[in-house]
């Protein structure tokens, strides 16, 4: 966990707020607090964090809609829910709205801070397995691909390229490491350019598609590149 990881709390309940904040600060976080939804959506425009304790009743509305709002823009932000609802179809509700996690008021200081460590430690874990493009996000682990909330449906080479592209942003990638890496082919065989090359245009004829840009370079005699999101 890095340190003073940024945090965001939704809290109406002043008293319980400033206690989360007191307690997160002196666990070595670096906690912001909020009195309710439009507090909150200015401090998230104004600051990046790595996760958010959300109240689910506040006095403008329901911290479930912003909730749904961070999912909306593609923020994978880890989420903890509060609330005092203990039915199992508002614990459903808050999980299918985008929740990590769910805690129940009242609650144990030491259980919340437990929580939040395993929420940070996956959100670790999941970044490492995970490539992140603008709103393309390449998932190793489950070999998905999505642009947004939408998959890009790809044939396994193709997911084989990009995954392997993805791997190495911003870097120049030649048609014999494409021999040798993802097709697992010994030495360099010209026989498979054409098949390389029927594969690569079908991949970003789709990542044109669901992403409006294709962010694969050519490089003529030398191979292919995955540009940086600023170039």
């Amino acid at each position: 966990m890095p340190d003073a990881a940024p945090i965001l709390i939704v809290e109406d309940d002043l008293r319980l707020g400033e206690n989360l904040r007191k307690s997160l600060r002196r666990e070595g976080y670096d906690p912001q607090l909020a009195r309710n939804l439009a507090e909150g959506r200015e401090l998230w425009q104004k600051q990046s964090f790595v996760l958010v304790v959300l109240d689910w009743m506040l006095p403008d509305g329901e911290g479930l809609t912003l909730l749904r709002e961070l999912r909306a823009n593609q923020q994978r932000v880890a989420v903890l829910l509060l609330t005092a609802r203990d039915e199992i179809e508002d614990r459903v509700s808050g999980l299918d709205a985008g929740a990590d996690d769910y805690l129940t008021k009242p609650f144990a200081l030491p259980e919340l801070l437990a929580r939040l460590r395993t929420l940070l430690r996956r959100k670790t874990e999941s970044q490492q397995n995970v490539f992140h493009w603008k709103s393309l996000q390449v998932d190793f682990l489950n070999r998905r691909a999505m642009a947004g909330t939408e998959e890009i449906l790809l044939t396994p080479r193709e997911f084989d390229l990009l995954s392997y592209l993805s791997r190495h942003c911003g870097e120049i990638v030649s048609r014999g490491m494409l021999v040798r890496d993802v097709w697992q082919a010994e030495g360099r065989f010209t026989s498979l350019d054409n098949v390389i090359d029927v594969h690569m245009t079908n991949l970003r004829k789709k990542l044109r598609q669901h992403l409006g840009e294709d962010p694969i370079t050519t490089l003529r005699g030398v191979g292919f590149r995955l540009s940086q999101p600023t170039e």
